[in-house]
């Protein structure tokens, strides 16, 4: 029997721990429009009407991402990569998630866990602290690394940014505690047997397929005003208490850190940095797109339920807008300050969806969407991804296939794929199979 301290104890973590997971699901249910079928979503989000009727979505013309400003078309894929490519990739740092910094000069790695087995041996655990500054009591963040303990050469990776500690999204004690940020702003210690979105270890290592996590708060708060604990603070000039307008916002400073993860990954000697893919949920959903964007080392991207300012077309008037995304009370402090600008004129947005779509060209991209999930406009996704498939093609990849927009349950799993569960807004454990699926197409060497 447990003494009443204990107990005690006992109580008061596992009623943080409930506070913290009932937050972060209450969270998506508002932000990220999670919504079953018993509880529609609203018409209505801070202050600014919803349309959710496709017949209501109205015109408009998606910029081309195959025609220059002059009028004149994209033709070869040297065009492409000298000229267009750079072009399209400046807008999206001007207008929407802002500069960023390259990689600092001064930063270090502390493998502080250089190979432990872990999972009944299945699996070799490694841990890092990847030190932003040459100040260790700075930014910093926790990177854990899981790789099949039978390899004999190097593996492919999927790196996953989290919205937990890397401590509650896995079942191994060995791992770090982390600490979280919690509705309050405190960091807070990270729940140790949380059941929300764990990441399932010996399933993708079983098909050779090495796991990589990291916690975004460790690089960015979530939060307004978050910026003087996280990596943006750190790089703000005497005097300056927030970005420029078109400096980085936290949807750009995780991209950033997902960057810095693989500068480790490249000197793992485990790990085959020529093959790391991405996967992100919502708000991460857009980050790991515009990491890939903006740093070609990545080989593969799962982007799921990215909506509005990842994948879905910001023309189309359906779902979340930039008005929506922009608004005061909501999410401005993700994008850098000029997005607001588009917010009542997005026809004047010189970028959307299926442009940012074709930056990841001629890499493989999966857009994992859920029927139920109207916030996030899973037709306004693969109609995004229609348009980017010319620039597939121009580099001698597969688009799609089609302009049918599938049902729920049947994926297209071409270079540009997508695939809708019967669902809402996430992920589901079947979602998964489809994951291994076509990592194994175009991930693991045969």
């Amino acid at each position: 029997m447990l003494k009443s301290s204990s107990l005690h104890s006992s109580c008061n973590l596992f009623r943080c721990y409930c506070t913290i997971v009932l937050w972060t699901i209450l969270s998506l249910i508002v932000v990220s429009g999670l919504y079953g079928q018993n509880h529609p979503p609203p018409d209505t989000v801070a202050g600014i009407p919803v349309n959710y009727d496709q017949a209501k979505v109205g015109s408009y013309t998606l910029p081309n991402p195959l025609q220059f400003v002059n009028g004149k078309q994209v033709t070869s894929p040297k065009q492409w990569f000298q000229i267009r490519r750079p072009q399209i990739q400046e807008w999206y740092k001007e207008d929407q998630f802002g500069h960023a910094p390259g990689r600092p000069s001064d930063m270090a790695f502390d493998v502080f866990d250089e190979g432990t087995p872990a999972f009944g041996g299945k699996a070799i655990r490694r841990q890092v602290t990847v030190y932003f500054s040459k100040d260790k009591s700075g930014p910093k963040m926790d990177l854990l690394i899981y790789t099949p303990a039978n390899a004999q050469k190097p593996v492919p990776l999927l790196l996953t940014p989290d919205f937990y500690p890397n401590s509650s999204m896995v079942d191994d004690p060995g791992v770090k505690r982390g600490k979280m940020w919690n509705r309050e702003h405190k960091r807070v210690p990270a729940p140790k047997s949380a059941k929300f979105g764990k990441i399932n270890v010996p399933m993708l290592l079983s098909h050779g397929i090495g796991v990589a996590l990291v916690y975004y708060g460790d690089i960015e708060p979530d939060f307004s005003g978050g910026i003087k604990y996280g990596i943006e603070g750190l790089y703000l000039e005497k005097g300056q208490t927030k970005p420029g307008s078109d400096q980085w916002g936290a949807i750009a400073a995780w991209a950033w850190g997902l960057s810095r993860a693989m500068d480790y990954l490249e000197t793992d000697n485990m790990v085959d940095s020529k093959h790391v893919a991405l996967m992100g949920i919502s708000r991460l959903g857009k980050t790991v797109l515009w990491a890939a964007a903006r740093d070609q080392r990545f080989a593969l991207v799962i982007a799921s339920c990215s909506g509005e300012g990842g994948a879905a077309l910001s023309r189309r008037n359906f779902g979340e807008t930039i008005a929506h995304l922009t608004a005061p009370s909501r999410f401005p402090y993700q994008f850098c300050a000029n997005y607001q600008k588009f917010a009542h004129h997005v026809d004047r947005l010189p970028v959307d969806g299926n442009m940012l779509l074709s930056l990841i060209a001629p890499r493989p991209v999966l857009l994992q969407t859920g029927n139920k999930d109207l916030w996030s406009d899973p037709k306004g996704e693969f109609l995004a991804a229609v348009d980017a498939g010319k620039v597939y093609r121009l580099l001698g990849k597969q688009g799609l296939g089609t302009d049918q927009w599938p049902p729920a349950g049947k994926p297209i799993l071409h270079t540009i794929g997508y695939y809708m569960h019967n669902g809402g807004h996430g992920t589901v454990p079947s979602d998964w199979n489809i994951f291994i699926k076509f990592m194994q197409r175009y991930l693991v060497k045969n």
